[in-house]
């Protein structure tokens, strides 16, 4: 099940407007990239799309050991790109997977609001992996129901930057 993916774009603002009227839900800002915006669709699935500053970059351990931002205007080696993926596997195996093709793995709390595996396909491109139990604390935390919350949550972190 797909939960939320990145894009970047020349006008981040425009996007995420024009993306949350396709998914009938709301814009709010995106304040750990500046500049980036997240269209919120406000579905049971808490179905998001982040958009970001062309240029941007995730790069592995630059923020308390996991990802963070940069932007570069040349071209990137890594890529803003990035999706939240529910598979039906344990940490384990998945750490065992990521071993076995010499790739980084790190499990991650999202300031406590939800937990992920980075898994850094060939190091370069991140794919969060939500475990069974992770699916459950990612659905609640997106839900309908604390939608409203999120989105002026998103804004006064902003708002404070």
């Amino acid at each position: 099940m797909l939960h939320h993916f990145s894009v970047a774009a020349n006008n981040p603002l425009h996007v995420a407007k024009v993306m949350a009227e396709i998914l009938q839900g709301q814009v709010a800002p995106f304040p750990f990239n500046p500049n980036s915006y997240v269209a919120l669709a406000g579905d049971e699935f808490g179905t998001m799309i982040e958009i970001y500053p062309l240029g941007s970059e995730l790069i592995p351990d630059a923020h308390e050991g996991q990802a963070g931002f940069r932007l570069r205007p040349q071209v990137a080696h890594y890529v803003s790109f990035h999706v939240a993926i529910s598979v039906p596997i344990s940490l384990e195996k998945i750490e065992r997977i990521a071993a076995r093709e010499g790739w980084r793995v790190l499990p991650c709390s999202r300031d406590g609001l939800f937990d992920v595996i980075e898994f850094w396909v060939e190091n370069w491109l991140m794919i969060e992996l939500l475990t069974p139990a992770m699916t459950a604390k990612y659905l609640e935390a997106f839900s309908p129901e604390r939608l409203a919350g999120m989105v002026d949550q998103l804004v006064l972190v902003e708002a404070r930057r």
